[in-house]
Order: structure tokens, then C-alpha cells, then sequence
């Protein structure tokens, strides 16, 4: 089973016909962000669903009580690029606001019923992230 580097570099290397579905058929797609210190690009594997014109994913962080790196990442930059299956864009990152959250919540827990387990073991609201494609000029 793919993780981690790994899972981010089959994924790339096959334009995601290895590494899309993962786990009990979770969509995955590859989130780029700009690390926040070392200005490095930084990648990073999340489930995801489509909502609204974008893709929602969840800084879950296996429900630890910080944030995971990746989303202080794009809270520092919210342009990101995102790659789902061989499809690679730029979007634009922003956290869903609470009727957003509401709704999304149970759509992400669906596809992975253990967020909601994650959100029992941390007193933080895990957020959703909604990552929108740029428009190109």
C-alpha cells in the first residue's frame, strides 16, 4: 500500500493510475504547496471529494492537535497546485467557512469514516480545505 513519498511518487510517475484510489477506494489527489520556512515545493497525498467546482480535503493530521504542515503551508501561500489523476492545475486554497464545514463534513466522512474518529481525539475543529482551479488567462 502506498504512503507518503512513496504514494506521491508513483502517483506522478503513472499521471495517477496508481495511487488515485487508495484505501477502501478513497480518491486521492497530490496537493503541491510552498513550505512556509524553507520556500521549498512540498507534496503531500490527500484524500479528497469534489464539491462546488473544486476538490474539499481535510487537515486531519490523523486527528493530532496541530495543524498538519501542509495546510500551515497554504495558509502562508494559498496558491498551491493540485494534481488528480493526470489532470494538473493551480488553484487557489481558502478554509471552508462553517455552513461550508457543515455541509462538506459528511460527504469526507463517507469516503473515510475514520475523520470522524479523528475529530473525537483533538479538541481543534479540523478544517476543510476547498482547492479552487485558477482560471487562466
Amino acid at each position: 500500500m502506498l504512503f507518503g513519498d512513496e504514494h506521491v511518487r508513483v502517483y506522478e510517475e503513472t499521471d495517477g493510475a496508481e495511487g488515485h484510489i487508495w484505501l477502501n477506494g478513497a480518491p486521492v489527489l497530490i496537493l503541491t504547496t510552498t513550505g512556509r520556512k524553507s520556500g521549498q515545493q512540498r507534496k503531500t497525498p490527500l484524500i479528497y471529494q469534489q464539491v462546488d467546482g473544486g476538490y474539499v480535503v481535510v487537515a486531519s493530521a490523523g486527528g493530532a492537535d496541530q495543524h498538519p504542515g501542509w495546510f500551515l503551508n497554504l495558509q502562508a501561500d494559498p496558491e498551491v497546485r493540485v494534481q488528480v489523476g493526470a489532470d494538473k492545475f493551480p488553484a487557489r486554497s481558502r478554509v471552508a467557512d462553517p455552513q461550508e464545514r457543515a455541509a462538506w463534513w459528511p460527504a469526507m466522512a463517507r469516503v473515510w469514516p475514520d475523520y470522524d474518529k479523528y475529530q473525537t481525539q483533538t479538541e481543534r475543529e479540523i478544517p476543510l480545505v476547498l482547492l479552487e482551479p485558477a482560471i487562466m488567462s
